[in-house]
């Protein structure tokens, strides 16, 4: 379900190479060759790409984007750029040093990645900061959060389709009567949050919303300004229906108030090869505008250019 354009014919990567290496060149930068270009290759090939321009010039492309662009355009190309795992690793270690705002961000990385992705990303993250990602969220985690977000981004999940019903009836039980007894953050809830497959997870949560009468992230709204059920209802949604999820950041990342544009950059980076077509979908669903409106009416220039070619806006 990605809306990346990849066209028929793709060049060799050392043609690619070449091409970024005179968009560099000059009087200015060609910024519209280096969109062209990297907004139309898969991870694969950009890799290839890098691999290729540091083998011909002896530089790292993502240093040479580095120095020739600026702002939130430079951000969006260089964060696409990455490999996954080195993107997700990334993003994990510059929210570590946000404090709140990295809850959200490492449990949507934890929640959103298939199992192998994860394991990745846990791996990438011990190549480039020579400590796991496990020690840090801990570090800069503690109480209800750790208990949640350690567990999560350790995480294994398998990931089958198989559903045993009788643990899904017997778990929204147990669900059902922690939250009734508000005890959000008990060992039982987190074990189930944390380490259910998702198709389990999903089997539990409708056997809850059937046998209970309302869907678990309405009971889990008891407290409106917990921050705690916030993210953990968040969690839930990112294991179940993560369009949804991502829908609401970018609506809050795109507002009357201001753009986010840490939080529009990193959902259409991190999500242009995997289910923004969903995402897209759910958002026009939502907001009665499509979500390429609201960018052209938000971003502006290569930022605006570089958004609108990731997410499958005009021809290749």
């Amino acid at each position: 379900m990605a809306t990346l354009k990849v066209p028929a014919h793709v060049p060799a990567p050392s043609e690619d190479a070449e091409q970024l290496r005179k968009a560099f060149e000059g009087w200015g930068t060609n910024e519209q060759l280096i969109i062209d270009i990297l907004a139309h290759r898969n991870a694969e090939q950009r890799n290839l790409i890098r691999k290729t321009y540091h083998e011909a010039y002896g530089k790292d492309l993502l240093k040479s984007l580095d120095e020739e662009l600026t702002s939130d355009f430079e951000r969006a190309v260089v964060l696409f750029t990455l490999d996954p795992a080195e993107r997700d690793s990334y993003l994990a270690n510059e929210f570590t040093k946000r404090l709140t705002s990295s809850n959200w961000v490492i449990m949507e990385i934890a929640c959103t990645r298939s199992s192998h992705e994860l394991f990745n990303v846990r791996k990438a993250y011990h190549a480039r900061y020579k400590k796991s990602l496990e020690e840090d969220v801990a570090h800069h985690t503690k109480g209800d959060y750790r208990k949640l977000l350690v567990p999560l981004v350790s995480a294994f999940r398998y990931e089958g389709e198989e559903v045993n019903l009788t643990l899904a009836k017997s778990e929204a039980k147990i669900l059902r009567d922690k939250i009734s007894d508000k005890e959000y953050s008990d060992e039982e809830v987190i074990r189930i949050v944390t380490t259910r497959s998702k198709a389990q997870l999903n089997a539990t949560l409708n056997h809850y919303n059937n046998a209970f009468g309302n869907a678990i992230n309405k009971d889990l709204k008891a407290d409106a300004d917990d921050e705690f059920l916030k993210l953990l209802r968040a969690a839930i949604k990112c294991l179940t229906v993560p369009e949804k999820y991502f829908e609401k950041v970018l609506r809050q990342a795109i507002n009357k108030m201001g753009t986010d544009e840490w939080a529009l950059t990193r959902v259409v980076t991190t999500r242009a090869e995997v289910d923004m077509v969903r995402i897209k979908e759910e958002y026009q669903r939502r907001n009665s505008v499509t979500f390429e409106k609201a960018i052209a009416g938000d971003a502006s220039g290569d930022y605006e250019k570089m958004l609108l070619a990731l997410i499958g806006a005009g021809d290749v």
